[in-house]
């Protein structure tokens, strides 16, 4: 049951290989190495490895479990036995989410490079499938691990099984008319095709077909101008509707007749609406649709606290794997704390703990990796510098060999900045953050006379009487600092200086664009709620940093929302920590093409701005929405992690709000009794947003528990700003942000102003 894009890839000499297996070894630690049989299964879509004991098999995995393959020593694992055995046998499978890494060491380099090249491909070929081999794959795992026998059948005992596995709780007479009616060979077993015909009996969409029906005159199509209708009226496409149809046709619609005809079936109509297209998330926003001239300081930045911590504060794993996570994740900026280490080599762990530690130059030599695999845009380095001077040479020594023209070691122009630079001139470039001796006057002066000599521009008097104020001040404040920085290192801290933050009104008198302060979150929380319009204002022109405080030792996390009301722009959390915050992070920091930079609304790009959180109506350009959500039903909904076998989930759907404090507010529908295969609810809740430029929604399913708390199913979290109305399906995400296909809710959605009525659902 292999789709067509594996079937292509049947003849390749290195999958015929891995289908007659290996034995390679499979690494845990220095002194855990043990043979494994590694074999690609025909389906092309499953690995299985055993040990050299016939037939005990060890475990299985999915090609689409993968994120990656990495060559040579990039684990920590294969680092340790890098003097046993040469970089040109090893490799690392990096699988998505929680899962452990597979550190595995080949016979040959030959060897080596046909499972990378051949793993490599079929990842290639998963990321391409489209919807319907997307499904018919899904549908291909059940198959598999519902044939407890393996013998390609499944008779109806196994497929009562399967129900249960996949959350159905249907009448035994009605699953077995179904199974008679996909038995076309009379053979009382269900192979290959006939189980894809049960499964879509199983599946059919009576609420779609509802919809489908609204908009067809004979019930069985949709002409062209029907869909036009539909896509206009329902999902509000109103630019170029027609030639969009076209395109939707074109790529969604399976019937050949149905394509020449320029008309959609109920099965190509239901495809559109699984698609990205037919996405609650605005497909649009997934491109680079914002503004990246402005200066940083006018954009929230993706970032981690403690990046290099896998768990917790107190005796977690110090790894490379979290900068290589954050960094694909979008990241932007990264935490890097340094102490000093044996043979004078810095190293990287949370101090006075029980955490494991890293070498500097190894994080700095993987960040070099990382970087910018995800987004061009600017990474920062938050240096946490606990090392001493000579070590702190080092760190600067090993920061300009391996990051070289990366790293910004001048201003971009050679003079002092008047304001920021933006995430596009400084595209592919990577800033220090730390304590500096002095300011970047004395520094920018001496580049710029170089570069121009016999220059005579000046500046006005008034600009050098502040300079000469300014240097005054960064002389008295660098004798301490000297006995403690190194100059090397310093030197290349040039737009995120660290000071220690006073008061607004001290920041306003005496600090300058290219300086910035960090804050507790108990800090940034208290300004918040007493001098928002202030942190507003010191935000539109200076950047600041918030991490969680020093007692979360489990590595949990704050609301980000709070301080990203406010315009701060670091709002550092735990990506190592999967919960509601990390949700939040991934839904603000989704659109824009994941490049970690979004521009802040208007009202929190100004010095002079009048908006604060507490009192939102009070800003000029006040415009409240009213948003309805009418929740339909949901698809293929995932068992609860560790659940009882034969249990089915007993779903319901959340939707809160986050923004502002008046905007912070949730609603939930009624729970299904045990269905979590096809629960339909038709309910429809209604929000008021006040601020709609800052709101966050988040939607998520709960498994319904009368007597404890409800366990989770799923979420999807999304900007406001970033909801495309009408039909829309939500593809739920796991706990960890990784996605569950194809568990979905299907929803209706309207958006209008407060002075109108809110809008009519459509008849149930």
């Amino acid at each position: 049951m292999a789709s067509p894009c594996f079937s292509r890839l049947h003849m390749d000499e290195n999958l015929q290989v891995m289908q007659t297996g290996s034995m390679m070894r499979k690494v845990k630690s220095r002194n855990w190495k043990k043979q494994r049989y590694f074999k690609l299964q025909e389906d092309c879509m499953t690995i299985w490895y055993k040990s050299k004991k016939t037939g005990n098999t060890k475990s299985t995995f999915s090609i689409s479990d993968i994120e990656t393959i990495r060559e040579g020593y990039q684990s920590e694992v294969l680092q340790s036995i890098a003097d046993e055995f040469p970089s040109d046998l090893c490799f690392t499978i990096v699988f998505h989410g929680r899962r452990r890494n597979l550190d595995l060491i080949a016979n040959t380099p030959e060897e080596a490079q046909l499972w990378i090249q051949g793993l490599e491909k079929l990842v290639e070929a998963v990321t391409k499938m489209d919807q319907k081999e997307k499904m018919d794959q899904w549908i291909g795992d059940w198959f598999v691990k519902a044939d407890k026998n393996k013998d390609g059948r499944m008779n109806f005992k196994e497929v009562q099984d399967l129900l249960k596995m996949m959350n159905v709780d249907m009448n035994e007479h009605h699953a077995y008319r179904l199974f008679q009616m996909a038995d076309k060979s009379e053979s009382s077993t269900l192979e290959g095709d006939e189980f894809v015909l049960f499964y879509k009996a199983l599946t059919q969409r009576v609420e779609v077909l509802k919809i489908f029906q609204d908009f067809s005159k004979d019930g069985k199509k949709l002409t062209l101008l029907e869909f036009v209708d539909f896509l206009r009226q329902e999902q509000l496409e109103l630019d170029n509707a027609e030639e969009f149809a076209m395109d939707l046709i074109a790529r969604y619609e399976p019937s050949e007749t149905a394509q020449t005809l320029h008309a959609m079936s109920i099965d190509g109509f239901q495809a559109y609406l699984c698609s990205p297209e037919g996405s609650i998330f605005n497909f649009e926003h997934e491109q680079l649709f914002l503004d990246m001239t402005q200066p940083l300081s006018h954009y929230f930045i993706s970032s981690s606290h403690n990046t290099y911590l896998m768990e917790d504060q107190l005796r977690g794993q110090s790894s490379i794997e979290g900068y290589i996570k954050a960094l694909k994740r979008g990241c932007r900026c990264v935490e890097v704390d340094t102490w000093d280490g044996p043979n004078g080599e810095p190293m990287v762990y949370h101090g006075h703990t029980f955490t494991s530690k890293i070498l500097f130059k190894d994080v700095i030599s993987v960040i070099n990796k990382y970087a910018f695999r995800v987004s061009e845009y600017p990474v920062i380095l938050s240096l946490e510098n606990h090392c001493g001077v000579e070590q702190q040479d080092v760190m600067a020594q090993h920061l300009k060999c391996i990051l070289g023209d990366k790293l910004v070691t001048n201003t971009l122009d050679g003079r002092v900045p008047v304001h920021l630079p933006s995430p596009e001139e400084l595209r592919g470039r990577i800033l220090l953050k730390g304590k500096k001796i002095g300011g970047l006057i004395d520094q920018a002066e001496e580049q710029h006379e170089d570069a121009n000599m016999g220059d005579g521009s000046e500046e006005d008097d008034n600009t050098e009487m502040d300079e000469d104020n300014l240097r005054n001040e960064d002389k008295k404040a660098s004798k301490k600092a000297k006995d403690r920085l190194s100059e090397e290192l310093s030197d290349c801290i040039i737009y995120c200086k660290s000071v220690p933050f006073e008061s607004f009104r001290h920041s306003r008198a005496h600090y300058q664009i290219y300086e910035m302060s960090s804050f507790t979150e108990y800090k940034a929380r208290k300004l918040v709620r007493e001098l928002g319009n202030e942190f507003v204002r010191h935000n539109a022109w200076q950047m600041t940093r918030i991490y969680p405080t020093g007692l979360r030792t489990d590595s949990s996390n704050y609301n980000p929302k709070d301080m990203w009301n406010v315009g701060c722009q670091m709002v550092a959390l735990n990506f190592q920590t999967a919960g509601v915050e990390m949700d939040l992070n991934d839904g603000l920091f989704r659109q824009n093409a994941h490049s970690g930079y979004i521009l802040k609304p208007w009202f929190l790009r100004h010095v002079e701005s009048t908006f604060n959180p507490e009192q939102p109506q009070d800003t000029d350009g006040f415009s409240p929405v009213n948003l309805s959500i009418q929740v339909i039903s949901a698809q293929q909904l995932p068992k609860v992690e560790n659940s009882k076998e034969g249990s089915i989930v007993d779903p319901l759907v959340r939707v809160e709000i986050f923004g502002v404090p008046m905007d912070q507010m949730k609603q939930e529908t009624k729970y299904i009794d045990n269905n979590g295969f096809n629960p339909i609810w038709y309910e429809t809740l209604q929000f008021k947003i006040h601020v709609p430029e800052l709101a966050l929604v988040r939607f998520v399913v709960e498994d319904y528990d009368k007597t404890t708390r409800n366990d989770f199913i799923g979420q999807y979290t999304l900007p406001f700003k970033s909801i495309k109305s009408g039909y829309r399906h939500i593809h739920l995400l796991s706990k960890d942000g990784t996605k569950i296909p194809p568990a979905s809710v299907f929803v209706y959605i309207r958006i209008t102003d407060t002075s109108l009525p809110p809008p009519l659902q459509p008849d149930t």
